[in-house]
């Protein structure tokens, strides 16, 4: 059996920003390892690996001067984010060769 649990955070005026920032960068991440992972799906090369897409979207990112600001943030969130876009994609081909477990 799953327990489920429900919890309220209240966060102050500061941390309200601090987490603004954080989830912006994230779906920054996101969005940018998406896009370029779709667009080598249709140049008909495969899906880059997770460590490639970390190296490409945070790391060397992070050197950028216009997406210098990833560095204000943890990069353990961006990392997740990316290990999320790695599961999302095995879960869609997954259910389009029906194997996929609900």
């Amino acid at each position: 059996m799953k327990a489920r649990y429900r919890f309220r955070c209240y966060p102050t005026p500061s941390q309200k920003l601090a987490l603004a920032k954080l989830f912006g960068c994230v779906r920054v991440v996101w969005n940018d390892a998406l896009a370029f992972c779709v667009s080598e799906y249709k140049g008909g090369k495969n899906k880059p690996k997770n460590a490639e897409l970390q190296k490409q979207f945070i790391t060397q990112a992070k050197k950028l001067e216009e997406r210098e600001w990833l560095s204000e943030v943890s990069a353990v969130p961006l990392q997740q984010s990316l290990n999320d876009l790695e599961q999302a994609y095995q879960n869609f081909f997954n259910f389009c060769k029906g194997t996929r477990r609900c």
